[in-house]
């Protein structure tokens, strides 16, 4: 059987966020993809349920080993990094990661990933102080994830979170060693304003995953095709700085209906596939 999509390249469930996790699966593995990175954002995917306890990883695990997809990362949220806690709060952010952990063990997934500080720009202190919180939290998480044999992966930048740029992700990137692994989402790098082979070369060997959608200034929401990123010119980047990881489809677009969210991810996939 002809392979329909580069076995490099999967499709985020977020894609399908508006489906129940078993319909959504099956929707992915339908379109020819074979692996995944699964949503576990609340108010964004709720394929995996944020009160996660051990029957709910065990109920999930099993969700996913039934479809015959393999799982690549867990997109996850314990709250906003740079947030003082409390003591109980630290220790109900602990157990979320610990659940998400052991999701990951239990999907075979590589990582799981996390945030890169709260969903609002403006710092909770200083800027310099939010970023060394939000390192100590990654690193941190990062050693909890490699207890469980897991990867820790960080999305940054994020358009709509505090490191919401280039520079901020770089500031935050200098704060924390190999033990983190950088996202790269074409989307966010676009519509912040940036460019993704400027990206590439200042991040180039700590790419760990790299996220696919389409952006223009301020809009990460569309479909590939719909927006400004050249991404051929990216991936060809990616490449020549000898990136051998995988990519997911993160298609959590606004511009096309729910019954045309499967023809679009068709199209992306191979569109992606040829210019990996």
């Amino acid at each position: 059987m002809t392979r329909r999509f580069h076995s490099r390249l999967g499709c985020s469930t977020i894609s399908f966020r508006h489906q129940a996790l078993p319909q959504a699966l099956a929707t992915i593995a339908g379109l020819g993809f074979t692996e995944i990175d699964l949503g576990a954002l609340p108010g964004v995917c709720d394929h995996v349920p944020y009160v996660l306890d051990e029957p709910a990883v065990s109920d999930v695990a099993a969700v996913v080993a039934a479809s015959g997809l393999r799982v690549r990362s867990i997109n996850g949220d314990i709250g906003d990094l740079n947030a003082p806690l409390t003591s109980a709060e630290q220790l109900a952010r602990a157990r979320h990661l610990d659940m998400l952990v052991a999701l990951a063990a239990a999907t075979a997934a590589r990582a799981v990933v996390l945030p890169c500080g709260a969903l609002d720009h403006a710092p909770r202190r200083s800027l310099d102080e939010d970023l060394d919180r939000v390192a100590d939290e990654l690193v941190s998480a990062a050693h909890v994830a490699a207890a469980g044999r897991v990867e820790l992966w960080t999305e940054s930048p994020h358009l709509h979170r505090l490191c919401c740029d280039i520079a901020r992700a770089q500031a935050l990137t200098s704060r924390f060693g190999p033990e983190v692994g950088i996202v790269m989402d074409f989307s966010h790098i676009v519509a912040s304003g940036a460019d993704p082979v400027d990206f590439v070369d200042r991040f180039g060997p700590r790419i760990a995953h790299v996220h696919v959608r389409d952006a223009v200034p301020g809009n990460i929401n569309l479909s590939v095709g719909n927006g400004a990123v050249d991404f051929a010119r990216g991936l060809k980047a990616l490449a020549d700085a000898g990136y051998h990881g995988h990519f997911a489809l993160e298609l959590e677009t606004r511009d096309i209906t729910h019954d045309e969210r499967p023809g679009a991810a068709v199209r992306a996939g191979h569109l992606i596939s040829e210019l990996i």
